[in-house]
């Protein structure tokens, strides 16, 4: 089974930039988007063969969470938690025979980290209902999880530390989840690998130098590790600022 999970920075724009011709050459079982920035009436394109799942923020083009998958999942829920977790579409989760899918767009702590309280609510929060899943069944995680967890995961370190998603707090909450019987998938296969990046800023030319960071993650159950694979980051596709990252499950 191939999965995809892509940051698009808005799905109307990425389907005006090709979305569909990468859809239709990599072939996914299931892509998990983040950041469509659209509410579900407003997703109007041809892709058959997928059922589509979308959960939208309650702000009109902000934020937002979708899943395309071509088996339909035996259930599929929005959300978590409190309502302080349910205005912005940043959980899908899809329950499958044998696993649930978790699609995620993590809040950014925000510049001068002033979002970081209720980013920790909301890793604590989170922590506790993939625990709850994988309780009953393996998970499988993914999205923009937007942290850095190690040095080797973005190309400055010492320079953004405390910056948003390199922060001291953000990178011990992940420590703290894969603690909890969790692995990223990207980490298993590959080792201490550097200069693999997902996400580059617009700014400075920093696609071209490669100064990214890796915020985009699959992480599996600890139960799934010896099916996983593959798992790697496609080539970033038609000028996004995000990359695709894809795992491959034996199931």
């Amino acid at each position: 089974m191939k999965l995809v999970s892509w940051n698009v920075n808005g799905l109307r724009s990425a389907l005006g930039k090709g979305f569909l011709d990468y859809v239709a050459a990599e072939d996914p079982d299931v892509i998990c988007l983040q950041e469509t920035k659209l509410q579900p009436e407003q997703a109007v394109f041809d892709l058959p063969g997928y059922h589509r799942y979308f959960n939208s923020a309650d702000k009109k083009g902000y934020s937002g969470t979708a899943i395309l998958t071509k088996t339909e999942p035996l259930s599929v829920t929005y959300d978590f938690g409190g309502d302080e977790h349910r205005h912005e579409g940043r959980i899908i989760t899809a329950e499958y025979p044998a696993f649930y899918l978790v699609c995620c767009y993590t809040p950014n702590s925000q510049d001068g980290l002033k979002r970081l309280p209720y980013r920790m609510q909301w890793e604590d929060d989170l922590r506790s209902y993939l625990r709850e899943l994988d309780g009953k069944k393996p998970v499988v995680y993914c999205g923009d999880l937007n942290v850095a967890h190690r040095e080797i995961d973005l190309k400055n370190p010492k320079t953004n530390r405390q910056n948003p998603g390199f922060s001291d707090q953000e990178r011990e909450k992940m420590s703290v989840l894969l603690d909890a019987g969790f692995v990223d998938t990207f980490r298993y296969l590959h080792g201490d690998v550097t200069d693999r990046y997902s996400w580059w800023s617009y700014r400075f030319h920093a696609r071209d130098k490669n100064v990214g960071w890796r915020i985009d993650y699959f992480i599996v159950s600890q139960q799934l590790k010896d099916k996983v694979k593959a798992a790697d980051i496609r080539d970033n596709i038609f000028g996004s600022d995000h990359c695709p990252v894809y795992l491959e499950l034996e199931v």
